[in-house]
């Protein structure tokens, strides 16, 4: 039928066919042309991106004379000898104690991470399954909120922590603990994030659970959760990574100046390694890269394990407004 279309119009209006095939052509050429121009956009992004990535990696396999020297690949001496000498040395020194660097950054991000979740959860299930008066209200000056950088809270935190008797000379571990715990345990971000995925979830099951003499604790824990598990694998991963790289904040509040009650991130900023050569101390800056590698590494290997939830948990609360 098509080409029966095609013929009578060719006879009708000569040329016809020509300019078809040549307007098929020119859009051929123009998808092929936007094709190489996108790869080539994301090959160059893909470079710059991961050059740094590379030269951190390849900077901590140095030694400190190929460092200094700008040299882009290690190329002097044993380069296992190099590996062994720098993660060696970065680990055991008593400037950068990593193992309770790692302790500290672990527990801080659990529990700020587990605790923000139990709070995520609760308030998108208020704002998304349960009627009171204000609720819409509540939620837009909720989401005004997300437009203050964090940067701005720092001074009124501190005061707050200040006034609770955490923040001072004399901290104790417990106290650096919830200094930094307790002004992330809410995220407005992850509400609206888990909030967009529960309205998903038709409004029939909660009925068909209070018929069955369900309660809405139960129908939360027992229905919601469930079918929310990637959106809450999303909002744990990211709520974790956003922890671990956090500097500002514990930078401000940790005043103890022990290196052991810190945090990796403030740790791999403030420390200063160096090494006792011929009778003076030698700046180690392939040591700094190795801490900075030990630091990166457990955030890319969590990231990839868990890229594919991330992603289906950000598509699943993004397809209802």
């Amino acid at each position: 039928m098509e080409n029966e279309i095609q013929t009578h119009l060719t006879l009708i209006i000569p040329g016809k066919k020509r300019d078809i095939h040549a307007t098929e052509k020119r859009d051929k050429a123009l998808r092929i042309v936007g094709l190489v121009f996108t790869y080539l956009f994301l090959a160059i992004a893909a470079f710059v991106i991961l050059v740094p990535f590379y030269y951190m990696i390849a900077a901590s396999f140095m030694t400190e004379d190929e460092l200094s020297s700008g040299s882009f690949f290690p190329t002097e001496g044993n380069f296992l000898d190099n590996i062994v000498f720098n993660y060696s040395n970065t680990i055991n020194s008593e400037s950068f104690p990593y193992w309770a660097l790692v302790r500290n950054t672990v527990i801080v991000g659990l529990c700020t991470t587990c605790g923000s979740l139990v709070i995520t959860i609760l308030a998108a299930f208020a704002f998304a399954k349960l009627n009171f008066r204000g609720r819409e209200i509540l939620f837009t000056i909720f989401l005004a909120t997300m437009m203050i950088p964090g940067e701005m809270m720092v001074i009124t935190n501190y005061i707050t922590m200040s006034n609770l008797g955490l923040a001072h000379a004399k901290q104790n571990q417990f106290q650096i603990y919830l200094t930094l715990i307790l002004p992330f345990l809410c995220n407005v971000f992850y509400i609206y994030l888990l909030r967009q995925n529960f309205k998903q979830i038709p409004n029939e099951l909660y009925l068909a659970a209070k018929v069955d003499g369900k309660s809405d604790w139960q129908f939360l824990w027992q229905v919601l959760v469930p079918l929310a598990a990637p959106t809450l694998i999303t909002v744990f991963i990211l709520n974790l990574i956003e922890s671990w790289n956090s500097y500002v904040w514990p930078k401000t509040i940790i005043i103890r100046p022990d290196a052991d009650m810190s945090v990796l991130s403030v740790a791999l900023r403030g420390t200063s390694f160096q090494y006792y050569e011929h009778e003076a101390y030698r700046p180690m800056y392939s040591w700094q890269m190795a801490a900075t590698v030990l630091t990166t590494v457990p955030l890319l290997i969590l990231f990839i394990i868990f890229r594919k939830y991330i992603m289906r948990g950000i598509a699943r609360a993004g397809i209802k407004g």
